[in-house]
């Protein structure tokens, strides 16, 4: 029994440390866009230990969400994100309900499928843009997909596919700070959150401070080329990561 306890101690420090290191990736990643840190974290986390998901995910997403609003503050599309916002609170209870309800292999798939429906008719002819009838549907479906599987950024982010960096970053921090919150309140509610996930998620905080300060001086180079294709290209990864994810699980 003596001997068997530092090596569990071990395998769970180890496994903090991958997983401290796909979220600062994560958020490396989610400084740069806007959004991705689940794109990334969430198919590795899952296979590290579900225990990991979504709650541990959505705690350190709000963090870099707090951080990233501090940094660029000054370019928020306000409008757009109270528009996203009336979507985002009933979306929430979906969501919890589907935690609650389904199978997180179909409706994995489900969010794939049109994730990457909205990737496709983007780059064929559909030019969408933040309307208020397209940020309450969008906060909406980001509200269930968020809740339930942590994966609530794509839908809200191709709105903004045409927009400069700076304000699709702010905006979708503001968006995620009160989203992402409203989220982990509404499991906490309904009993879906322990005090392991709490604790975890904290510890992971570290962790995405690193990526998120390797992301600032990476900023303006990224800039440079527009954001657009990026935010296609991991709208469309995250789509296809929970298609393979789904029908593999």
């Amino acid at each position: 029994m003596d001997q068997a306890m530092p090596l569990a101690c071990l395998t769970v420090s180890l496994g903090l440390l991958l997983a401290g290191v796909v979220v600062a990736l994560g958020g490396l990643l989610q400084g740069l866009v806007g959004f991705g840190l689940s794109l990334l974290a969430v198919p590795l986390l899952a296979l590290l230990d579900p225990a990991l998901l979504p709650v541990p995910v959505l705690i350190a997403a709000t963090a870099h969400s707090v951080l990233s609003l501090i940094r660029e503050h000054g370019h928020v599309d306000w409008r757009g994100v109270g528009w996203a916002m009336a979507g985002r609170l009933p979306g929430t209870l979906v969501g919890v309900w589907l935690v609650d309800s389904l199978s997180q292999k179909n409706f994995g798939l489900v969010v794939g499928v049109v994730v990457l429906l909205c990737v496709v008719l983007s780059v064929v002819a559909w030019r969408p843009s933040p309307t208020p009838r397209s940020l309450v549907t969008a906060g909406l479906a980001s509200g269930s997909f968020g809740t339930a599987m942590s994966v609530g950024g794509p839908v809200v982010g191709l709105l903004y596919q045409n927009s400069k960096g700076p304000e699709v970053r702010a905006t979708m921090a503001a968006f995620f700070v009160l989203g992402s919150g409203t989220s982990v309140l509404g499991l906490l509610l309904a009993g879906q959150v322990h005090a392991r996930q709490l604790w975890t998620g904290l510890a992971l905080i570290p962790f995405l401070i690193v990526g998120f300060l390797l992301s600032g001086p990476l900023r303006k180079r990224f800039d440079a080329g527009g954001v657009r294709t990026p935010v296609l290209v991991v709208s469309g990864v995250s789509a296809v990561v929970l298609i393979v994810r789904s029908l593999l699980s």
